[in-house]
């Protein structure tokens, strides 16, 4: 079927079942923000494989909510769709919404999938449109519409080795539990995969790029469930489960449990559970709805975690700078594409030591594809790398144990002074943020002032977020921080691991980005109280070939010289003769 004829298809089926809208969003049971095949629903029903977007269908119009890292890309996949791009004002907000409330008249019906949509955004639609006398119902088409949809995934999962973990799993559900009595709940139930995968010590590859496995928990003050496909484990690792007194129960009996609740006091995290568990509790159950605590506990790295974390981010530097250093030497003697430049790094990362899969799909953007800060290379008809202009490459890679994130833009050969200004502000905006020193208790918002400072006195913006946690061989993407212009109610906390990632695009011409992460640390106190500052774990090389000094600070200029210096130190003994020459030169002092 093309995707006209899948539209054709939903909306006869809209009309069987009287429904006049229907919503089709990009996530699934878990709220995940990489979702396994089966939950491509978007792609399946339009042809947009972007992370994020909407998918709205009336019996008139069929529109793709989506926001400015995607309109390139949806205006693109979305032509003879019978889809239109309908482009987002604000970045991750439910403008269609507002959007159906004016569209459809009093007592039309508007479905979904219950359990592809958040809590709060369930309820978010359903108080809306009522205020309109429209009304919500459930309903899965792509159950009746996708007749060769994936079942869900069946890789296995594995228990670390809680060495490694700095923490066991029994003393992380203690804490949980203190945190449960503390909001007066007994029963809490947990969708999130990440937040699963770090109460458990447990990992899989049920979801591209993160480690994580298909699963719920239900856990009381005395007891604890783990739903799964008891199949991904091992016998040791389910007798492990045992003796630590989890009990298995199926993947898809979390539903049953959850209406059997009966008189209790259950938490639920509204952004990371789904819609349809709300609706399924027994009118006895009293919500509390409060941040899942995991969340803030996964946040924190232990001093274990820390040292793998150092470790990871030496064989990543090892791997990007053998690439660099690819690249500058074949340039212009073979054909380099955006797409082999991204398998190319996979490449040199999958040599290195440790190696557990690339943490999220390469951003390898050349000359103005270089200004779409999420662009992704085009395999079947890839842009060649020329002798001229700027390179980016946004990439990393997950290691046992630690997870990187690092962007890099590099020449290629001449570039304009527009472009060396450029690269120079969005260094200078990422030393700003880096050697920020800040009073504990400090958020993501306030920092993100400091890094963009210089760029906003030259009249220079840009639309994504400074910073967002990682985590620890989990997702690349780990709240509860960021560093943005959105007041997040978020400290950035000692032991918290957040990237830095200032850039600059000019449409058509070109892009700049530098990408680091940092551990926050502790700094000094005085009689102002305690302060904080950041730890760069990153380590590679930073290019200094196209600064213009007069637009960097000494101070500026001192930290850059001792951050590649740190980079060359760190590195210097994995590499060989050649390659540490190479580098050297690399990280000469300006």
């Amino acid at each position: 079927m093309t995707h006209q004829e899948k539209l054709n298809a939903i909306r006869e089926k809209m009309k069987e079942a009287g429904v006049d809208a229907y919503i089709i969003p990009s996530s699934d049971p878990h709220m995940s923000e990489y979702v396994p095949d089966r939950y491509k629903c978007i792609q399946f029903a339009s042809g947009f494989s972007g992370s994020a977007g909407t998918l709205v269908i009336t019996p008139d119009f069929a529109g793709l909510w989506a926001d400015f890292r995607y309109f390139e890309q949806a205006t693109q996949q979305l032509a003879g769709s019978g889809y239109e791009l309908v482009r987002l004002k604000v970045q991750h907000t439910p403008e269609y919404i507002g959007w159906l409330g004016e569209k459809l008249a009093e007592e039309s019906v508007v479905a979904f999938d219950y359990q592809l949509m958040s809590m709060v955004l369930g309820e978010e639609i359903k108080t809306a449109l009522a205020t309109h006398h429209i009304n919500i119902r459930h309903l899965d088409l792509m159950a009746e519409i996708w007749q060769s949809r994936p079942a869900l995934p069946t890789a296995p999962a594995v228990l670390l080795p809680e060495k490694d973990c700095g923490q066991t799993s029994n003393s992380k559900l203690s804490a949980l539990r203190v945190a449960l009595i503390e909001h007066q709940a007994n029963v809490h139930v947990i969708s999130s995969l990440d937040d699963l995968a770090w109460l458990f010590n447990i990992r899989g590859n049920d979801v591209s790029y993160n480690p994580v496995v298909l699963c719920y928990a239900l856990i009381t003050i005395n007891e604890v469930t783990l739903y799964l496909n008891h199949q991904k484990l091992s016998p040791a690792d389910v007798n492990l489960l045992a003796e630590r007194g989890v009990k298995l129960k199926e993947y898809h009996e979390i539903n049953a449990d959850i209406q059997q609740l009966e008189n209790g006091r259950i938490l639920l995290d509204g952004k990371r559970t789904s819609y349809q568990f709300l609706t399924q509790l027994s009118s006895t159950v009293q919500v509390i709805r409060e941040t899942n605590p995991v969340v803030g506990f996964k946040a924190i790295k232990n001093a274990v975690e820390t040292a793998h974390i150092r470790a990871a981010m030496v064989s990543d530097g090892v791997a990007l700078t053998r690439f660099f250093k690819w690249l500058e030497e074949n340039l212009g003697k073979i054909r380099i594409t955006e797409w082999s430049a991204s398998q190319k790094i996979k490449a040199f990362r999958e040599r290195g030591k440790n190696f557990a899969g690339i943490s999220f799909a390469s951003i390898a953007g050349y000359g103005p594809h270089a200004a779409l800060p999420h662009y992704a290379p085009d395999e079947i008809n890839p842009l060649e790398l020329l002798p001229q202009g700027l390179f980016l490459l946004d990439s990393g890679g997950h290691y046992f144990y630690g997870t990187t994130d690092i962007t890099r833009t590099v020449p290629l050969g001449e570039t304009t002074d527009e472009e060396k200004r450029d690269y120079t502000l969005v260094l200078s905006a990422l030393i700003f943020g880096t050697a920020a020193k800040f009073p504990k208790g400090t958020r993501g918002y306030q920092l993100d002032g400091i890094c963009r400072q210089q760029l906003w006195q030259q009249g220079i913006n840009y639309g994504h977020g400074t910073g967002h946690g990682v985590g620890y061989y989990l997702n690349v993407h780990e709240g509860p921080q960021n560093i943005g212009p959105s007041n997040a109610a978020v400290a950035i906390d000692p032991g918290m691991l957040t990237s830095i990632e200032p850039g600059i695009y000019r449409p058509g011409k070109h892009g700049v980005r530098i990408e680091n992460l940092v551990l926050t640390v502790t700094g000094e106190t005085t009689f102002f109280g305690e302060f904080l500052q950041f730890e760069t774990v990153t380590l590679a090389y930073i290019d200094t070939s196209m600064i213009q000094k007069e637009w960097l600070l000494p101070e500026q200029i001192n930290w850059l010289n001792a951050y590649n210096q740190l980079v060359y130190d760190r590195l210097k003994q994995e590499l060989t003769d050649e390659e540490a020459s190479w580098l050297a030169e690399k990280c000469k002092a300006i």
